[in-house]
């Protein structure tokens, strides 16, 4: 072994140890502009490495037109595109300014974020809220008057209150709750039944006392809290936002400590190689459709959930969440097969995230650029899949491409020795 991959190895074990020592914790919701570093008035952010605004289609391309109409900096489409086009309005990555987008990942200056610091660390991660029930969903491609409501509401009535609850709790851990739903039939990427009733559960307190001052705005954060099995979602996405980049920068590391598409491509981030993305083809997926809906139908537009996937979570926790077939299809021995098969891939186990059907045993934790390559073997990731006329149409599973891993190593061997 040379002195690089010993360097190496050491590197990938405090990753990895890191990624376990991290203790996410939801400590406020606040606008955008206020809570996140780089954000502006000016700034619509997106998922994925950042592209012209040319190179923008199909849903992405829609979403972001549709952010810049929701913060009002433009009247209308046209003058919207106008301004993309001129730089007036300008496109940047969640990455960057300490947050994660689901799907097409629309974030603007006056949109409330979670705010999740791991108390480990110091390290931030943000998320936005969940827009609600309906398939269609600025995220998933589509802007209307039914999506402006939607966002208008949960932006005046719902965040807000959850907000104060928050504060009025001097904050909630979030590691208990993401563990403890491992072992309720949750995987905190696709499923998140269990996550979103625990959290609902440590604001209701809160949420009493409020409902003194007024009732009607605690009732429809209620509703939202619970109606939905994803309200969750956006916080096991900050909270290993915060996580994985409590593990980036580690010099000598070839753990990935990001993954994301946009319209165009997949993308990885490793820890020992900067904020550079190794980018390859879009992953191939295997989905459980809608009914009404056909398989030439699909469509990338973005997708930074996969965060979750990064710290051991999402696919890489299937063999704990048997429930999904009925949403993204499969079956519970497939299920089982594709989570061993993520152990050959990763640098260890997660001590506090556990599968009670594998004995118990950590999620495999950390992957690895090398042993992705040299077992064939491609990270399993769950998802909401997107239709090309906007909204989602489906779940399921995708596998990343092996190009970007590739890329990554070569980067990796130029940069530190074979």
């Amino acid at each position: 072994m040379s002195i690089a991959q010993d360097a190496r190895q050491a590197a990938n074990a405090e990753c990895l140890r890191r990624m376990c020592a991290a203790d996410p914790v939801l400590t406020d919701v606040r606008h955008a502009i206020e809570a996140m570093p780089g954000m502006a008035p000016d700034l619509v952010l997106t998922s994925g490495p950042t592209l012209p605004w040319r190179e923008y289609v199909g849903g992405q391309r829609d979403a972001i037109i549709g952010g810049a109409l929701f913060e009002g900096l433009a009247r209308d489409r046209s003058e919207a595109e106008a301004r993309l086009e001129a730089g007036t309005i300008r496109i940047g990555g969640c990455h960057p300014c300490g947050a994660v987008g689901s799907l097409a990942g629309i974030y603007t200056a006056s949109m409330p974020v979670f705010v999740v610091r791991d108390a480990t660390t110091g390290v931030v991660g943000h998320c936005n809220f969940y827009e609600g029930t309906h398939r269609r969903r600025l995220n998933y491609g589509v802007y209307d008057s039914g999506v402006h409501e939607r966002l208008d509401y949960v932006h005046k009535v719902v965040a807000p209150v959850v907000g104060e609850a928050v504060r009025r709790a001097g904050g909630i851990g979030l590691k208990r709750i993401m563990s403890r739903a491992l072992h309720m039939g949750d995987e905190l990427h696709s499923r998140n039944t269990a996550a979103s009733l625990l959290f609902a559960r440590e604001l209701f307190p809160h949420l009493i006392e409020l409902a003194a001052q007024d009732r009607a705005s605690v009732l429809a954060a209620v509703t939202a809290l619970t109606e939905d099995n994803y309200f969750f979602l956006r916080l096991s996405m900050a909270a290993a936002k915060a996580t994985a980049d409590a593990a980036h920068g580690i010099e000598g590391s070839s753990i990935v400590t990001a993954m994301a598409f946009n319209c165009r491509s997949f993308a990885i981030r490793v820890g020992g190689l900067g904020d550079r993305w190794f980018t390859g083809p879009h992953a191939s997926v295997q989905a459980k459709l809608f009914d009404g809906h056909t398989e030439d139908e699909i469509t990338w537009m973005g997708g930074e959930s996969i965060i979750t996937e990064t710290i051991g979570l999402g696919g890489f926790a299937q063999a704990a969440a048997f429930p999904l077939q009925a949403y993204q299809g499969g079956a519970p021995e497939a299920m089982v097969e594709r989570n061993l098969e993520m152990y050959r891939i990763t640098q260890g186990e997660n001590d506090s995230y556990k599968i009670p059907f594998l004995r118990y045993r950590g999620t495999p934790t950390g992957i690895d650029v090398f042993k992705v390559l040299d077992t064939g073997i491609a990270p399993v990731m769950d998802i909401g899949v997107a239709g090309r006329d906007g909204g989602q149409i489906g779940a399921g599973i995708v596998r990343a491409p092996m190009a970007c891993f590739a890329a990554a190593a070569d980067a990796w061997r130029a940069r530190y020795g074979a």
